[in-house]
C-alpha cells in the first residue's frame, strides 16, 4: 500500500463512517478496487486505526455533548448526562459480547469476499427503508411524532443492533439509527446516542491492535517489503479524521431531515454490483 491508497482509504472510511453506507464495507469494495493485496491482519488493523481516526472526530464534533457527559460520569453526579452515559455503557455490552467471544468467526467475513459485502449492503436498504416507512407513520407503533428519549430498553436493544453491524456492508450508523427510530426514538437524540456509543468499543479496540501494530509499522519504514508503512497509516489517519469531521456535521443535518431513504436507494445499488461483480 503506497501513500495514495492509504489517502483514498482515509477519504472513503472518513465519509462512510457517518454516511448510513457501511465503512467496513465500502473499505473491502476500495481495497478490490484499488488492487490492495494485503496481509489479512495488517489490513484489518489498518482499518481499525481508521476508525479510531473517525471515532476521534465524533468527539470533536459533539465536543459540547461529549465533555458534560464526561464530567458528570466521572464526578458520579447523578444527573441526566450521567444516566445518558451509562446507557451508553449499556449498549456496548453486545458489541463487547460479540468482541470477545465470536471475534475469528467475525474476522473471516474481513477478506474481500465482495457477495457478503453485497447481501448486507442490501440489509441497510432495507433497514432503512424501514425506519423512513414507521418515521412518516408514527401511529402504527404509538410514537408520538417527535420521537421520545432513549429508554433502558431502547439502548440495550440499539446496542444488539450495533453488534450486528460488525458485518462489512452492514452500516453501523444506519443500523443503530434505524433501530432506534423503529423504537420510537427521537431521531436528533438518535443520530447523537448512535455516533457516542461507538466511541468505547472503537477506542478499546483501537488500543488493542496499537501495539500489534506500532513494530510492524515501524519496521516496514525501514523495510519496503512491508504491507503498511507508517508513513501511510499517518496520511490515512489524518484523512479519515479531517473528512469524519465534515461528514459527521453532515450526517447529523441529514438525519434531522428525516433523508435517509436516499442513501437505502444508494445501498440497494451498490449491494447489487457487489453481488455481481
Amino acid at each position: 500500500m503506497d501513500w495514495l491508497d492509504a489517502l483514498i482509504l482515509g477519504i472513503v472510511q472518513g465519509l462512510s463512517e457517518y454516511l448510513p453506507i457501511s465503512s467496513s464495507g465500502h473499505l473491502e469494495i476500495f481495497k478490490q478496487v484499488l488492487g490492495l493485496d494485503l496481509d489479512p491482519d495488517s489490513s484489518l488493523e489498518f482499518s481499525v486505526m481508521l476508525h479510531v481516526a473517525t471515532v476521534l472526530s465524533t468527539i470533536v464534533v459533539l465536543w459540547r455533548e461529549f465533555y458534560p457527559l464526561c464530567v458528570s460520569f466521572f464526578t458520579i453526579k447523578r444527573d441526566y448526562n450521567f444516566y445518558y452515559v451509562c446507557k451508553i455503557l449499556v449498549s456496548c455490552i453486545p458489541v463487547a459480547i460479540v468482541g470477545f467471544c465470536f471475534k475469528d468467526f467475525v474476522e473471516s467475513f474481513f477478506g474481500g469476499n465482495l457477495f457478503v459485502v453485497g447481501v448486507c449492503l442490501c440489509v441497510t436498504a432495507l433497514l432503512l427503508c424501514f425506519a423512513y416507512f414507521f418515521r412518516t407513520r408514527p401511529a402504527l407503533l404509538g410514537h408520538t411524532a417527535q420521537g421520545r428519549d432513549i429508554t433502558w430498553v431502547d439502548a440495550f436493544v440499539i446496542g444488539c443492533a450495533q453488534a450486528v453491524a460488525v458485518l462489512p456492508g452492514l452500516s453501523r450508523s444506519g443500523t443503530t439509527i434505524a433501530t432506534g427510530i423503529l423504537l420510537g426514538d427521537n431521531r436528533e437524540k438518535m443520530a447523537s446516542f448512535s455516533f457516542l456509543m461507538v466511541i468505547i468499543p472503537i477506542l478499546g479496540e483501537g488500543l488493542l491492535d496499537m501495539k500489534k501494530m506500532i513494530a510492524p509499522a515501524a519496521d516496514a519504514v525501514q523495510n519496503s517489503g512491508g504491507d503498511i508503512s507508517m508513513a501511510s497509516i499517518i496520511i490515512g489517519f489524518l484523512a479519515s479524521f479531517i473528512v469524519g469531521c465534515v461528514a459527521c456535521k453532515w450526517m447529523l443535518s441529514i438525519v434531522k431531515k428525516g433523508k435517509l431513504v436516499w442513501f437505502a436507494v444508494y445501498c440497494a445499488a451498490m449491494g447489487i454490483v457487489c453481488m455481481c461483480w
